[in-house]
């Protein structure tokens, strides 16, 4: 309702719009970019899974690595060197920036002088139906940036690869750890690959790879810094030794594998939906009853069905299981089977103990990992 006449409508005009309120700068291609406006805002946009390094479902601490998965979920260690290390998820993290762990690991047997056959590599393999949106092996293929939080007391030279493992190729960058024991924030972008798609499956497609030292098979080339067929001379050029001295440590944190040529903010998700992510790779949980309920189930009075249920989640593929001995009744493991392509799985036990009702406790681990 308006009292007398109506205002007339109001048509901006160029006075109106002054450089104080808007002006070139402020929409110029470094301000407003289609690689601000694509991706940056999708749920799960980031590629890695647990990248802020909540999930330890295997332990807290390892020693004495060899090549597996060990703490953090999805992370796994390559080695071959004669220096030795451990690992842990940490509470060190970079102040202000939403994290609680991070990922450490610490030298505790040096080696200064490399075989030349020595690695020490953490990486993520990704599962390639994961990464058909990213065009690769065609014209469209997209740019794709990773970055990371990194603090260690070894400075100097560091490489990231990325490997195709469906087609063997390979493509790497280098970064410097520029300030001791100083959280820093690292941002690499990485060329689509316009030559070698992947594999739509569910098998492993591309590998995040830190590696932490390379002996001269792996350095002695031209580091790949264009997308080509691997060569191990040209994967690793450049890399300081972080096994030549046992005061060395490193901790990585906040890791993010998105499209585009810019980072955004790091995607923290729920824990349960973290959590559930890394249970399609890996499950880990007890079965067991110590009160003396476990019942005798079956044909015979050799063996008793401890457990057969369906996944949280559908692991990726019919996962291989293990168990360690059940304790108590004179428990043994027998058979630890999966189903219906990793949708359940059983877990059965003999015993000495032909008893009604026995009791049992044990854990039994499922991997599905890539």
């Amino acid at each position: 309702m308006y009292i007398g006449s109506k205002p007339a409508d109001k048509v901006l005009t160029a006075s109106d719009i002054t450089d104080g309120v808007v002006s070139t700068a402020k929409i110029a291609d470094n301000a407003i970019t289609a690689d601000k406006t694509s991706y940056k805002d999708v749920p799960f946009r980031n590629i890695i899974i647990n990248g802020d390094m909540s999930i330890a479902q295997r332990g807290t601490s390892q020693s004495s690595l060899s090549t597996g998965f060990n703490t953090v979920d999805r992370f796994e260690i390559l080695k071959s060197a004669d220096s030795a290390f451990t690992e842990s998820q940490s509470t060190d993290v970079p102040t202000g920036q939403g994290f609680a762990n991070s990922w450490k690991i610490e030298c505790t047997t040096a080696d200064a002088s490399l075989n030349a056959t020595d690695y020490l590599i953490w990486r993520q393999p990704i599962e390639a139906q994961n990464l058909q949106y990213l065009k690769f092996g065609t014209a469209s293929a997209e740019s794709i940036t990773l970055s990371f939080w990194i603090k260690s007391s070894k400075t100097g030279t560091y490489i990231i690869s990325l490997r195709n493992a469906d087609n063997d190729r390979l493509i790497a960058q280098s970064y410097t750890v520029s300030s001791a024991d100083t959280w820093e924030k690292k941002e690499l972008t990485f060329a689509g690959d316009t030559s070698s798609g992947f594999n739509n499956d569910n098998g492993e497609g591309l590998r995040v790879q830190f590696q932490l030292l390379a002996g001269s098979n792996y350095s002695s080339g031209t580091l790949q810094t264009t997308w080509g067929t691997y060569a191990n001379a040209n994967s690793a050029v450049g890399q300081v030794n972080f096994g030549d001295n046992t005061s060395n440590e490193l901790y990585i944190t906040g890791v993010q594998l998105e499209i585009g040529t810019t980072a955004s903010d790091f995607e923290f998700l729920p824990y349960d939906v973290n959590l559930k992510r890394c249970y399609r790779y890996y499950f880990k949980h007890s079965l067991g009853d110590v009160g003396g309920y476990g019942k005798r189930a079956g044909i015979s009075t050799t063996f008793a069905i401890l457990e057969s249920s369906f996944y949280t989640v559908p692991m990726r593929a019919a996962a291989s299981m293990s168990a360690g001995t059940p304790t108590f009744d004179n428990c043994s493991t027998l058979t630890l089977n999966s189903f219906d392509g990793g949708k359940s799985y059983m877990c059965r036990v003999t015993s000495s103990n032909s008893s009604d009702y026995r009791a049992y406790e044990t854990t039994v681990e499922h991997n599905a990992e890539l």
